[in-house]
């Protein structure tokens, strides 16, 4: 069977800020459920179930309905592993233990991996240099809910990105347009 790899972040099940208009961008929903569902739905048409998915933080707001959050990691297809956002904390340096009882494959703060033969530096916050820039490496990151557009390699991949349609992505998708930006560096560094 053919598992192929995705990426997504910021998907803050449950999270009313994220519908609210004072947002600047705020998601089209008319509220938290019709949210979820799209996301869920979006999610399953998406990745199969043996495909592995890396989630690059902020899965989930209102942790304290653990049965809610259980139910929604529950119908996301495929294997999911989480790179650590701000709001999968309970507080400093220590994970929600509703985050970490979900049943991640792994849950970590950065993770540096490949995908088609190419590196890959996650995270959920945008670095200004991750490891291999300079030898072509990309760095996926979220938090920014798509307001920070892309340099270089880098670039958020969350679901209010304008190309990812609130779903998970490939590295192809993900990478198209960007293949031949490079990153510079002034100082020689």
């Amino acid at each position: 069977m053919f598992v192929q790899k995705f990426y997504t972040a910021d998907t803050h099940f449950g999270h009313r800020l994220m519908i609210s208009p004072e947002l600047r961008r705020p998601r089209p929903f008319r509220d938290t459920r019709e949210m979820d569902e799209f996301l869920i739905r979006t999610w399953n048409e998406t990745v199969g179930e043996n495909d592995l998915v890396y989630h690059l933080g902020d899965f989930a707001f209102g942790l304290h309905d653990e049965a809610r959050v259980r139910s929604i990691f529950a119908r996301l297809n495929g294997r999911k592993i989480l790179i650590l956002g701000n709001h999968d904390y309970a507080k400093q340096n220590k994970i929600h233990p509703v985050v970490e009882g979900l049943g991640w494959e792994d849950i970590t703060q950065q993770l540096d991996t490949t995908d088609e033969g190419e590196r890959v530096f996650l995270s959920h916050y945008a670095q200004r240099t991750w490891p291999g820039i300079r030898k072509g490496a990309w760095h996926f990151f979220g938090h920014c809910h798509g307001a920070m557009p892309p340099l270089g390699r880098s670039r958020d991949v969350g679901v209010d990105c304008p190309d990812t349609g609130y779903a998970p992505r490939t590295f192809k998708q993900l990478t198209a347009g960007m293949r031949d930006i490079p990153v510079t560096f002034e100082d020689g560094a």
